[in-house]
């Protein structure tokens, strides 16, 4: 069952967050409850919830991001609020929802409702359910980035009749293990706290821990290059006010639960890619700590359709998705062009 959200959501302020007019497009949300068969735990019903931007005759472009993002891609008249990818979506942008029609979802358990295994081709069957719901047949692409360019590549094996190209930028067939043994560590800092409140900081923690994964020495090397300063009664790093700051951020939109069993998903991750048979276009980071470009490389060779890999230098390492706006732009704009989407300049 899957219905829209109701009108008296709509929110009537036609601008953004800078106050700057927000062109009109067509944006919808709503929610679908599913009975899927879940890998590791069974036949369940769930919940899926999805946003659509752009005209509903336009090229469909499913779009997915790391396990923090969520269905709001872009902000629109409806919903004013940035998007989670305001460098590659929006007008003007290789992601135009006044040129394609823009399709994100919510995690499968990124509510924290659903405390139990989560599997990538958990995420890519339920996925495909809301397609079904939305009566989208085929996407002309999937642009997914980190977790969801490993759901990317399960939808492709499992569900590739529907899908005319892929782009996977930070993400391959399976996790390294030195990711997968950081992630471990988050994660026991995690449950290590039963207590609520307790447990919200050391989400907080962990989350710390993992912004180290996501960026670079170099980086920090570059903007926290200073001495300790005292704070009270002890010293603290040039780095630790930016890393306290994200991982307040996080808590304050993510569960305990939603963590545990999505950073678990990434370590349940597997692909064959020789499975996979959609035109794709694979990006990997030199610096990426998490995904060596090794491992980008090897996907991109046993691919058994024709695949593109692309390796870029950045200093912001996995992140580099959100943080070099050019160069992914650039690797988008094509890619859509190959996938048969013409989006004007």
């Amino acid at each position: 069952m899957c219905s829209p959200c109701s009108p008296a959501t709509r929110v009537e302020a036609p601008e953004s967050a800078t106050g700057a007019p927000l062109p009109a497009f067509p944006a919808e949300r709503g929610e679908c409850w599913l009975t899927l068969h879940l890998r590791h735990a069974g036949e369940r019903t769930v919940r899926m919830a999805y946003e659509c931007v752009g005209p509903a005759q336009a090229p469909c472009v499913l779009v997915l991001g790391g396990i923090s993002a969520d269905r709001h891609l872009v902000a629109s008249r409806r919903w004013p609020e940035p998007g989670w990818w305001p460098a590659q979506a929006g007008p003007g942008k290789p992601l135009d929802p006044r040129q394609l029609r823009l399709v994100g979802v919510d995690w499968l358990g990124g509510d924290g409702r659903l405390d139990l295994p989560l599997d990538t081709s958990d995420q890519a069957d339920a996925i495909a359910a809301v397609l079904d719901a939305l009566a989208i047949r085929r996407l002309h692409a999937l642009v997914g980035a980190s977790y969801g360019a490993m759901v990317g590549l399960q939808f492709a094996v499992r569900h590739g009749e529907r899908l005319r190209r892929l782009v996977a930028i930070s993400g391959t067939h399976r996790p390294h293990p030195f990711a997968s043994a950081l992630r471990s560590v988050q994660r026991a800092i995690v449950r290590h706290e039963v207590e609520p409140a307790r447990q919200q900081h050391a989400l907080a923690v962990a989350r710390q821990l993992a912004v180290l994964g996501y960026r670079t020495p170099e980086e920090f090397a570059q903007r926290f290059d200073g001495p300790p300063r005292a704070n009270g009664s002890h010293f603290e790093v040039a780095a630790e006010p930016y890393l306290r700051h994200q991982g307040d951020r996080f808590i304050r939109r993510f569960t305990p639960t939603a963590f545990l069993r999505l950073s678990e998903s990434i370590d349940l991750h597997r692909v064959d890619p020789r499975a996979i048979r959609v035109p794709a276009t694979v990006v990997g980071v030199h610096e990426d700590q998490l995904v060596p470009l090794a491992d980008v490389r090897a996907l991109a060779d046993a691919v058994a359709a024709p695949a593109r890999l692309v390796s870029l230098h950045s200093r912001y390492g996995h992140d580099a998705f959100l943080k070099e706006e050019a160069a992914i732009a650039e690797v988008l704009a094509w890619s859509l062009a190959d996938a048969g989407v013409e989006v004007a300049a």
